[in-house]
């Protein structure tokens, strides 16, 4: 991460590569069935249930156990760009490199 950014898009830019990472690193693991089987709607429950997880953190102010709040954020990200993905129809046909 770089620590100092200057303008605000250039630390935009590099939550994105973040993400994308997380989503390389989980898609690793995952695979593509676990979102293929339900679809979009599945996309949704994974996120509403992200944001029901940080809803809950933050109005408990709790520190979570496992994931922090700020990876949690990542994951909505992640699902949203994903479903965008799949609306396009590209997360059905596309593969990893």
């Amino acid at each position: 991460m770089d620590n100092n950014p200057q303008h605000l898009d250039e630390a935009f830019e590099e939550v994105c590569r973040e993400i994308t990472e997380l989503f390389i690193k989980k898609h690793q693991d995952y695979g593509k069935e676990n979102i293929l089987e339900m679809e979009e709607l599945g996309i949704a429950f994974r996120t509403s249930e992200k944001i029901a997880r940080l809803k809950n953190l933050l109005r408990e102010n709790k520190e979570p156990s496992s994931e922090s709040l700020e990876e949690t954020w990542k994951d909505i990200a992640v699902y949203a760009i994903i479903a965008i993905l799949f609306r396009r129809g590209l997360f059905q046909k596309l593969d990893m490199k």
